[in-house]
């Protein structure tokens, strides 16, 4: 890339900065993207991005190295000491007042769900929910104290969690299969699992969702089901318009709404179980964040959550109770 001056006003983002923070500290596309839960592809795509956004070279990499321009030196200095500040003025606004940062992955899931019962428990504290769109990136911001709760599936994620988080499970979720309307299984008022072995499946998940992946793939390995599309986006509106556009199923929550033209079933023989757990920083944590966690697990209770269904279920073999 050839570097160009940088003219006019750039708002920087902050997650791309770190990005630049961690690739010069390891000189490594692959290390980096470790570090930061992303993928390679992802992290390669990000800096490429930042750099055209503000007319400089920051890293000449090519098969064999990465290293730092002049102009990359001058950012990753400038940039330390930027989200060093950031952090400082996080950790202010945090000790002045009650306030929680909640990422609930995508819409219709447990975890909006939680979110909405969680407002009028803790009336005096600021809740803003985020969408990170996956687990496994939004252990980072968990681990590093930008983000207060998240929600997922903690197995899943193909690494140990950090060392400072702790998890609580929150509900083993039942799993539907979304299908165009249309479809002969729609027929069904509940799926049995034997028969989607005769269609090939939809697998849609953002490519942060590596939890979600995983977990399709070892319910389709148990019971012999096939893929005939893999893709990757965000949000269920994504998925949806999948299950449209190649006229096939899908898994999906059973409780998230749907647009026209798409149906959500059951399945049974057995119910699929999704485990969603609360993921928090562990050491020195705010009241707040205290009490959300005890209201999180009172929801759970109210709804019977962690009570598995009478008929039979399947859990991936790591999570059984």
């Amino acid at each position: 890339m050839t570097a160009i001056y940088c003219y006019g006003t750039v708002d920087l983002d902050l997650r791309l900065v770190r990005y630049a923070v961690v690739l010069a500290d390891e000189l490594h596309f692959a290390r980096a993207a470790d570090r930061l839960m992303i993928a390679q592809q992802t992290l390669s795509a990000q800096i490429s991005s930042l750099e055209t956004r503000l007319g400089v070279a920051l890293f000449v990499r090519d098969r064999r190295h990465v290293e730092l321009t002049p102009q990359g030196e001058l950012f990753v200095r400038r940039g330390r000491a930027l989200l060093a500040e950031s952090q400082d003025l996080l950790t202010e606004l945090c000790e002045s007042a009650p306030s929680l940062r909640l990422d609930v992955i995508t819409e219709g899931l447990t975890s909006g769900i939680v979110a909405k019962e969680l407002r009028p428990r803790l009336t005096d504290v600021t809740l803003e929910v985020i969408q990170g769109q996956g687990f496994a990136a939004t252990l980072t911001g968990v681990a590093e104290g930008r983000v207060d709760l998240a929600f997922g599936r903690v197995h899943g994620t193909g690494r140990p969690l950090p060392s400072n988080l702790r998890h609580e499970l929150v509900r083993w979720e039942p799993v539907g299969v979304v299908l165009p309307d249309g479809h002969p299984l729609v027929k069904r008022a509940r799926v049995p699992m034997d028969e989607l072995a005769g269609y090939p499946l939809v697998l849609h998940t953002a490519e942060e969702a590596t939890e979600w992946e995983a977990w399709n793939v070892e319910l389709a390995a148990a019971f012999g089901l096939t893929f005939g599309w893999r893709l990757h986006g965000h949000g269920r509106g994504a998925a949806n318009a999948a299950v449209l556009a190649y006229q096939a199923p899908s898994f999906g929550p059973l409780e998230a709404p749907v647009p026209e033209g798409v149906v959500v079933r059951p399945v049974i023989a057995p119910v699929p179980l999704y485990p969603f757990s609360v993921i928090w920083r562990s050491g020195r944590t705010s009241l707040a964040l205290r009490r959300a966690v005890t209201a999180i697990h009172e929801i759970a209770d109210e709804h019977g959550w962690l009570v598995p269904p009478k008929t039979d279920w399947w859990l991936p073999a790591d999570e059984r109770p």
